[in-house]
């Protein structure tokens, strides 16, 4: 276990460390938790991690100082959640618990975690790096509006006065940027590194046909139109295979962010997961309950990535377009040292990703997807060149299930109806066989699925398929209880006060014939977060895609009559 406090690094023998990581969240030893993740990669190589998580900032600072200064870097992140979408409601009231924290206790992290733990190492260890990386930091890489001060705010690089921003899945760019430090690489050689942003006065340095220039901070400060032309231009680079330098000119320099490393392989993928790690919280906690480890602690991750596109989501900004898939054999090897635990008892919680169904799905042509500039491989509609076979996944919920020990594995991730359904039938001969699965043997009486709205106007400003696909899918879903003899109901999540979304649209969302029988318990506001299509559209009253006018209720009592007309029907 990677030591948190002086004692238990004494009690390794250690006389330095490479590197100590702070963190928003308790600290637990899974790679659902990209602390970990980037920890174990790196002691992986010979560095000495250590390890604070959630340290005191109001008090005279001992937590930051506890370990003293490493010998190659400081690495901050606010947890696995952005600090104030952990904090506050879509109605921006203070939530009273955090499930990343013993005892579910709120109040152990600041809001805007990475610029407050930064800019104090910064201030305590000036001639040290920090490097900062994670959702929070990962999605206010560049200029972005924040939902809570209603304003545009700068990279986070300047809020934080860090070093270097790391963003997306950082194990390659981590590794490479700690032997880049211990090397004593020159700034120029630096600044090349993949997958990394930093912050510059003066000019860029680099070929113009080799960047895209965007309006600087400030323009976007005076025109909304210039903040929705630059986010347009990120989030099409963002899901290209072979983006450009993006620089924004900003406060007298520039932030400029260098395009990721390729996806990782299977291979790749496999070396991040087998890695020692305990899977349990430290020991620190003295058995004391996380609410978040309760969730994870039986599931398995099986890939990375989401290609939906969804208008108001950041998992393809922050984990990327390009699924990248653990092989069988990784999986399996998890699954079989999981029912060795004691506290097992049978069931995966969870058998799956952001997307569960995306498992091992990538475009027939490779050639044509390195070229591609599409956001999103499903909206408008399904990518001619991607390849929606489910026999790959199919098979491995089959292996899985062979494993001795595993009575139920279940998949409570997200699931893509609209890669194996069109409002005409099924798509190829692996589509029912996965729904009769996955309805049958896979949940536990409830399909949870996200049509997010019914009104096709609504869905366009989302980027979702036509509420036509859910009630084909509702047709299916029927049909194969009926032949089985099953009662297993269909839990559809949907979205209120999204841009383009009037009282109207969720007046005729409650009223939908379609939804007749159908438990309603899932409706959530919408929550304008960094780095989305939605949040521009919400900020700017604009579409970035079309930069056609939108219109969005921006009034609270407003938006809270969207969600509250549904359960007053």
């Amino acid at each position: 276990m990677f030591p948190t406090s002086v004692k238990e690094v004494q009690a390794l023998g250690w006389d330095y460390i490479d590197i100590i990581i702070f963190t928003g969240d308790a600290f637990i030893d899974h790679p659902s938790f990209g602390t970990a993740c980037i920890g174990r990669y790196l002691q992986k190589f010979g560095y000495r991690i250590a390890i604070v998580p959630q340290p005191n900032w109001r008090d005279d600072l001992r937590d930051f100082r506890k370990l003293g200064a490493p010998r190659l870097y400081f690495a901050v992140n606010a947890g696995a959640m952005d600090s104030m979408v952990n904090h506050y409601t879509a109605q921006k009231r203070l939530r009273h618990d955090d499930a990343y924290t013993p005892e579910g206790r709120s109040g152990q992290r600041p809001d805007r975690a990475v610029s407050v733990y930064s800019r104090i190492l910064k201030r305590l260890f000036p001639e040290v790096p920090v490097v900062i990386g994670g959702v929070e930091a990962s999605l206010r890489r560049l200029c972005h509006y924040d939902y809570w001060d209603d304003c545009l705010m700068p990279s986070v690089l300047l809020s934080s006065g860090a070093d270097w921003l790391c963003y997306g899945m950082g194990e390659k760019a981590m590794l490479e940027l700690t032997r880049a430090i211990e090397s004593g690489r020159n700034i120029r050689q630096m600044e090349a590194l993949p997958q990394f942003a930093f912050y510059r006065k003066g000019s860029p340095k680099l070929p113009q046909e080799q960047m895209l220039l965007l309006h600087s901070f400030e323009e976007c400060q005076k025109s909304k139109k210039a903040f929705a032309e630059n986010f347009h231009e990120i989030e099409t680079h963002a899901n290209m295979l072979h983006p450009k330098t993006i620089v924004e000119p900003c406060e007298g320099g520039y932030v400029q962010v260098n395009p990721p490393y390729p996806p990782s392989t299977t291979e790749e993928m496999d070396s991040y997961w087998d890695l020692p790690f305990t899977k349990l919280p430290h020991p620190r906690y003295k058995g004391k309950r996380i609410p978040a480890y309760d969730m994870i602690k039986d599931s398995i991750i099986t890939h990375r990535g989401c290609f939906g596109g969804c208008n108001f989501c950041t998992i393809a900004a922050h984990q990327g377009k390009f699924i990248q898939s653990r092989s069988h054999e990784s999986i399996l090897k998890e699954v079989r040292a999981l029912v060795q635990k004691e506290d097992f008892h049978g069931n995966i919680s969870d058998l799956g990703a952001p997307t569960a169904n995306m498992y091992g799905m990538k475009g027939k042509d490779a050639a044509l997807c390195a070229k591609c500039r599409r956001r999103s491989c499903l909206f408008p509609s399904a990518c001619r060149n991607l390849d929606r076979s489910h026999e790959d996944i199919l098979e491995l919920y089959r292996e899985v299930d062979s494993v001795k020990g595993v009575r139920h594995s279940y998949v409570g991730s997200g699931i893509r109806y609209d890669l194996f359904l069109s409002p005409e039938g099924f798509v190829d001969e692996s589509s029912r066989p996965y729904l009769k699965e996955l309805m049958l043997h896979h949940i536990s009486g409830r399909m949870k699925v996200a049509p997010e709205h019914t009104e096709d106007k609504v869905l366009y400003y989302m980027a979702k398929p036509p509420f036509t696909y859910f009630e084909r899918l509702r047709q299916e879903f029927d049909k194969i209880n009926r032949e089985a003899g099953t009662h297993g109901a269909l839990v559809p999540y949907f979205i209120s006060a999204h841009p383009g979304c009037t009282m109207d649209d969720m007046r005729k969302l409650a009223n939908n014939k379609a939804l007749k029988g159908i438990w309603m318990e899932q409706v959530q506001d919408f929550t304008p977060t960094p780095m989305t299509t939605s949040s521009v559209m919400f900020y700017t009253g604009l579409d970035p895609r079309t930069m056609k006018p939108v219109f969005v209720e921006r009034n609270s009592s407003a938006k809270k009559a969207q969600k509250s007309f549904f359960f007053s029907k």
